[in-house]
């Protein structure tokens, strides 16, 4: 079959997000040194293209403020890493300097508290305004975000069943995946069974979007999708048990908030009613809370939706750094310390390990409060500089759709919770949505067979 132009295009590009998934949605600096190579390169190919060369300047003629001030944005991490004569930490970094003045002969330091990993979050930084650029220029009509969102329903379907594959044997670690430090969660690919989850939610939306067009396609006889709808049902139905297998406590409750979205946006306010939609949705409830609530027991279904649980229960006065709010409670107080020029990108571990040196080989790399740990890294002058990269997009009525109100709540909960925003493959989704949900899409006839 002969592809075309736009196709290999796109699925070069998702065979790199393909590797970003698989690696532990990125997450170390070996993989977001990789992850910046692959993309730069792809960014340098698409460029030969006239006609993305045409789309990636009409996309700049229009966004030149957000993108002038990102780039600031990513002068000022450089900055933060570079060596200072430390007499100039008294202005920029007086904490710092006192921790300084604990060790000998030390004439030059960063603003940052940990250079190299500030370096690697600035090659990840970059490299999302990269994905921002190809999304612009490769993805631009409906007909691409819908191949996009299928090849995100198939590529949540794989992670779910090789999670549960996993899960059913034990979870044992096999090569690179390290699934033994959660025996009875399903991670899949990922270390981590939150971020395994929230994936998960981005590919359950995609799904749901794909099925709702399947069902709504005009001009092109029903029949001809029946296998298509087929298999994402069978998708969304790994997807969703992956989720409430993973037992994140914030996942399923994202889940929750996820169904409740597209039952009232169902029920409320779509004039053309989809009867077989809704009853996927509510198949989706009756198979999470019904079925598995009779398996695993009504506390447990409790326990799993009520997120902040063992955070309402006790607020200790000292760093325990067993919940979420303790740690979220050091990131708030440590703002104060570093206001405005931050700690650093990726920082927060070895502030932890600084203030809290008698923790024994107990650490925390993140706060489990995005907001607070952002604030806390790039310091007040950094935290407006990424705001003002992104205020015009939030202030253009145009861009609330549905599922970008939808995605923007996720956004929110996570910030306040949870650190997932942290993780490349985290902040790659949430970018992909927004832009490919962005107005105006050139319209197509959807009418591919993907």
């Amino acid at each position: 079959m002969q592809l075309s132009k736009n196709k290999k295009y796109q699925y070069l590009f998702f065979s790199i997000l393909s590797i970003f998934i698989i690696f532990n949605g990125g997450n170390s600096n070996l993989f977001i040194q990789l992850n910046f190579i692959l993309i730069s390169i792809f960014y340098l190919y698409c460029l030969r293209d006239k006609n993305y060369n045409i789309h990636l300047k009409n996309f700049y003629n229009t966004n030149k403020k957000s993108i002038f001030f990102y780039i600031i944005f990513i002068i000022y991490l450089i900055f933060q890493i570079l060596p200072l004569p430390i007499i100039f930490l008294k202005f920029f970094s007086p904490e710092k300097l006192k921790l300084i003045y604990l060790i000998d002969n030390i004439t030059f330091s960063s603003i940052s508290l940990s250079p190299s990993n500030s370096y690697f979050q600035i090659l990840n930084f970059i490299s999302l305004l990269l994905i921002v650029f190809i999304s612009r220029m490769v993805f631009y009509t409906e007909k691409h975000k819908y191949r996009f969102y299928f090849y995100l329903s198939l590529i949540g379907f794989i992670a779910s069943l090789i999670a549960l594959l996993f899960y059913l044997n034990g979870n044992p670690d096999l090569l690179i995946f390290k699934n033994s430090y959660y025996k009875n969660s399903s991670t899949g690919f990922f270390i981590n069974r939150t971020v395994f989850s929230v994936f998960l939610i981005f590919s359950l939306i995609a799904s749901l979007e794909l099925l709702k067009k399947y069902e709504e396609v005009k001009n092109v006889k029903k029949e001809d999708y029946f296998f298509q709808k087929i298999y994402i049902r069978l998708f969304i139905i790994f997807i969703s048990i992956g989720i409430v297998t993973s037992f994140s406590r914030i996942g399923n409750f994202l889940l929750f908030i996820t169904i409740l979205f597209y039952l009232l946006n169902e029920i409320l306010y779509v004039k053309r009613k989809n009867h077989t939609f809704k009853i996927i949705l509510l198949f989706i409830v009756f198979f999470d809370i019904l079925i598995l609530g009779i398996y695993f027991g009504t506390s447990e279904i409790i326990n799993r939706f009520y997120f902040l649980k063992e955070e309402f229960n006790s607020l200790p006065g000292e760093i325990s750094s067993t919940t979420r709010f303790d740690l979220i409670k050091f990131g708030i107080n440590e703002i104060s310390n570093f206001i405005f020029f931050g700690y650093g990108a990726g920082g927060f571990e070895n502030l932890f390990k600084l203030k809290f040196f008698n923790t024994s080989i107990q650490f925390a790399n993140h706060s489990h409060s995005d907001l607070f740990e952002f604030f806390g890294e790039f310091g007040l002058i950094g935290f407006i500089l990424i705001i003002l990269s992104f205020i015009k997009f939030f202030l253009n009525k145009q861009n609330y759709c549905f599922v970008n109100i939808l995605i923007i709540t996720h956004l929110i909960i996570i910030l306040s919770f949870d650190f997932s925003l942290h993780i490349p493959i985290i902040q790659i989704l949430f970018i992909k949505f927004f832009i490919m949900n962005k107005k105006p899409m050139v319209p197509r006839k959807f009418v591919d067979r993907y």
